[in-house]
């Protein structure tokens, strides 16, 4: 079978082949919506398949972005990838998914891998800060890289975060507002950036509302369910709550795992908040109140601002606001209830 160029697609759509080129780049500007169709349907009827290897040495692009996060068996980055994936896919670019499960060496490694590949771009989720080595790679490679969800907020780096600070303020206030005054919460790692900010927040709400937080209330967690099932079984039989704040949704799950065991009803005798708003907490019983952070869009943005980056067109960092959601696992205290 002989392998078919633009120049049988110019010849069999009847224009030239600087237009097929202009279309396969998405150049199209000053080119009817009618000339483009003809030309796309004449591919589509003809099975053309680009050479995107030549076309990436005369273009210098390879059409490929990089995607590096910390975890994709919590459910929270599979819907932030889904974002970015739907995103590049608009603006012609695959997507190449690597998972580095919080390790360094395998950040380190997943970077050298995509400058191998020659990815025009890179997005970055890392444990906290970027290590030197993992600024050495992206410095001298020249790519371009955007960080998301986990990086240096207090950096020139354009990226794309959420305010997890007033995230952890909204569930504080939330729970506050409820009366609760004996609450307990359960962070992730310390040395994460997002988890010490939310936890920062978390306490500024119970001081305004003259609650006190005791260091032995405060649980450190790793946003896995299964530690914190531990964790919370081991501090609910030693401990008198009426309401825990879990710092991710995976966590919340875990804490109710270990209220069910005990006989801890939710919420009339612990009310629990978590964070995130995966699509699993919608089918906990009763549904799990949570802090969302709007995952999907923020994967969408992270793309677009890493383009732009690609493209040497001006843009800024975002921060993405969080929201209450307020469903059934969260309940107002009684006043007189003897904890």
């Amino acid at each position: 079978m002989v392998k078919l160029t633009i120049k049988d697609i110019a010849r069999e759509a009847g224009v030239s082949i600087t237009t097929v080129s202009r279309v396969l780049n998405n150049k199209e500007e000053g080119m009817s919506q009618k000339t483009r169709e003809k030309v796309l349907r004449v591919m589509e009827e003809l099975n053309y398949q680009p050479n995107k290897l030549a076309r990436g040495l005369v273009t210098k692009r390879s059409n490929m972005l990089g995607l590096i996060v910390p975890n994709i068996s919590n459910p929270f980055f599979p819907e932030l990838c889904r974002g970015a994936e739907d995103e590049a896919n608009k603006k012609n670019y695959s997507l190449i998914i690597c998972n580095s499960d919080d390790q360094s060496q395998k950040e380190e490694k997943y970077l050298r891998l995509l400058q191998e590949q020659q990815v025009d771009g890179i997005l970055l989720s890392s444990k906290n800060r970027l290590s030197k080595t993992s600024k050495n790679q992206l410095q001298s490679g020249k790519i371009p890289y955007v960080l998301f969800d986990r990086g240096e907020e207090a950096s020139n780096q354009s990226g794309v975060f959420l305010d997890n600070e007033q995230g952890g303020y909204l569930a504080g206030k939330h729970l506050t507002d409820l009366d609760h005054t004996q609450i307990a919460c359960m962070t992730g790692p310390t040395e994460i950036l997002n988890s010490q900010q939310r936890l920062l927040g978390f306490r500024r709400s119970l001081k305004e509302a003259s609650v006190e937080l005791p260091k032995s209330f405060v649980l450190i967690g790793d946003f896995q369910m299964e530690t914190a099932y531990r964790l919370a079984k081991e501090f609910l039989q030693n401990n008198t709550v009426s309401a825990i704040f879990a710092c991710n949704d995976l966590m919340a799950c875990g804490i109710y795992q270990a209220a069910h065991e005990l006989g801890i009803q939710i919420p009339d005798q612990l009310s629990i908040i978590g964070f995130d708003d995966i699509p699993l907490v919608t089918a906990l019983i009763p549904k799990l109140t949570t802090i969302r952070q709007g995952t999907y869009e923020m994967g969408r943005k992270a793309i677009e601002l890493l383009i732009n980056e690609i493209e040497n067109k001006s843009s800024e960092g975002v921060v993405f606001e969080p929201t209450l959601i307020v469903r059934e696992s969260t309940k107002k205290l009684k006043r007189g209830v003897d904890l």
